[in-house]
């Protein structure tokens, strides 16, 4: 009952890792070459959809996908919640030094900097990102869907929303979809972590789906996949990510007249790599443990370029 359940909701409808160093570029080189290697090394499906934007922007997409990368990864690569939250504040000062228009010494930094000369960038954005990240360092644990789908509007969907400000071709209903992609996003990307963070004792699942389901966390932790109704939350969980990504799907089909515009579809094919990861774990019976899960998709590529060619997610 439940695989054809998210079956039908993924009927019509055609995610990311764990790097681990406090600043992940390299020293020396061009600022964009580093920018590229960061999105490279350590968000494959992100690399993947950057070769849709047009040439010109390309530099601007991996210099912003590497900022909320690292971002990202602060509290995974810092001995301390204080000098995460040090690292925080170099971010923040790092914002405010390219919104002044004075050039930062840090490679995304240089790369964001030159991005703001050509693009109008949001430091509102920007910084709440950052408050977002900062945030999850305190509590990293969520009891609520509605506390998390808060925490992806400030992070995935602002990153979304910088996104399409590259491309001048942007509304409300745009801008809606974005939302509802960021929101998939975020669940997919802690649904492909389960296992990593509960190797690390914590629990990335809201507590009032894994409370519903009697989920106990140390059973998790000890059991992984075989703790008991673990795959009823993880389902789910799994079909909130999925109901997300239909609402962004069914927006942006009424917007392009049946496809998604194309003048935005270099961001939204981002949708590509969730819709996999879910009919994956579909495919497993929702075992977010299920190895085969943390196995790459090796028709990935293919996926996005045909998404992209045809206009659909």
């Amino acid at each position: 009952m439940r695989r054809q359940l998210l079956s039908r909701h993924l009927s019509g409808v055609a995610s990311p890792t764990t790097p681990n160093a406090s600043t992940l570029a390299p020293a020396g080189g061009d600022p964009f070459t580093q920018c590229r290697d960061i999105v490279r090394k350590h968000d494959y499906e992100g690399f993947l959809c950057s070769q849709l934007y047009p040439g010109e922007l390309r530099s601007a997409f991996y210099a912003l996908r590497a900022f909320s990368i690292e971002l990202a990864t602060v509290q995974d690569t810092v001995s301390s919640p204080v000098i995460g939250k040090l690292r925080m504040q170099f971010w923040r000062d790092t914002i405010k030094d390219v919104s002044s228009g004075k050039e930062p010494r840090h490679p995304v930094g240089k790369a964001l900097y030159a991005v703001s000369r050509r693009h109008k960038l949001s430091a509102y954005h920007m910084k709440r990102m950052i408050d977002a990240r900062d945030a999850e360092m305190e509590e990293p644990t969520h009891l609520t869907v509605d506390s998390l789908t808060s925490h992806a509007e400030s992070t995935s969907c602002t990153l979304l929303y910088t996104l399409l400000s590259l491309l001048n071709d942007s509304n409300d209903a745009i801008s809606h979809a974005a939302s509802h992609l960021g929101v998939s996003q975020t669940f997919t990307t802690l649904l492909r972590a389960l296992p990593y963070h509960a190797a690390h004792k914590r629990m990335i699942i809201p507590a009032e789906i894994t409370a519903k389901h009697r989920v106990s966390q140390d059973e998790v932790f000890r059991k992984g996949g075989h703790a008991e109704g673990i795959d009823e939350a993880v389902f789910e969980f799994a079909t909130l990510a999925n109901d997300h990504m239909i609402t962004c799907r069914d927006m942006l089909l009424k917007e392009g007249d049946g496809k998604v515009p194309a003048a935005v579809m270099p961001v939204f094919v981002a949708a590509v790599p969730v819709i996999s990861y879910l009919e994956r774990l579909e495919s497993v019976n929702f075992d977010a443990f299920d190895g085969k899960l943390q196995v790459r998709d090796w028709k990935l590529p293919w996926k996005v370029w045909k998404s992209s060619y045809q206009q659909m997610i």
